[in-house]
């Protein structure tokens, strides 16, 4: 085994350890006789770039599994910090019995090219068709396409670029919940030629 001074490691059982996830607060519903509902996510992810897509992982007891499952569409809306509130009593909290867009303080609105609304206070919101799912245990795997995106104004920049830094992005690891800190650098930093 290597070594390195000041370094330890301990061997654990096999487990979920990739971190951080992004906690997320899926719509669904709004159509095909389901009302609107939220769940909170943090088995998500991107699979692909062109076409874009993206999983989501639900276990199949949760109430949002059955309209995910049978309309094929969901939106995942991408909360900061003011949301986290909301973003976990959504986890908590059954949409069988309980109206999750009022009892959370969220506003549904129109999403551009699916039926499920955005949640208009979250800063990033990607309308998404399921192209596939996945039986993988406990959770069902969910693989859609990316429709739609919208994003909140205010976090653009004079060039149009989207400053998610401004947000405070949440963060999910062992039952936590955190906040991204500051930007240290773009895609390829590490290798780019210093201007005199």
């Amino acid at each position: 085994m290597a070594k390195r001074e000041g370094i330890e490691k301990q061997s654990w059982k096999p487990g979920n350890v990739l971190s951080p996830a992004p906690p997320v607060l899926v719509s669904c519903g709004g159509t095909k006789g389901w009302k609107q509902n939220l769940i909170t996510i943090a088995w998500a992810g991107n699979v692909c770039s062109d076409p874009p897509m993206l999983s989501i992982s639900v276990r199949p007891e949760r109430y949002s599994f059955e309209i995910i499952r049978t309309t094929r569409e969901f939106v995942v809306n991408v909360p900061s910090l003011k949301q986290a509130r909301a973003v976990d009593w959504c986890g908590v909290v059954s949409g069988r019995s309980e109206d999750k867009f009022a009892g959370a303080g969220l506003t549904p609105a129109l999403a551009l090219k699916v039926s499920p609304p955005i949640v208009l206070e979250c800063p990033i919101n990607i309308e998404c068709r399921v192209k596939e799912s996945l039986v993988l245990g406990t959770h069902t795997m969910f693989v859609a396409e990316v429709v739609a995106v919208q994003v909140s104004a205010d976090l653009l920049d004079g060039k149009g670029r989207l400053r998610l830094e401004k947000c405070g992005l949440l963060a999910y690891a062992h039952g936590e919940y955190f906040v991204l800190g500051r930007r240290i650098g773009k895609f390829g930093f590490s290798v780019r030629k210093r201007s005199r």
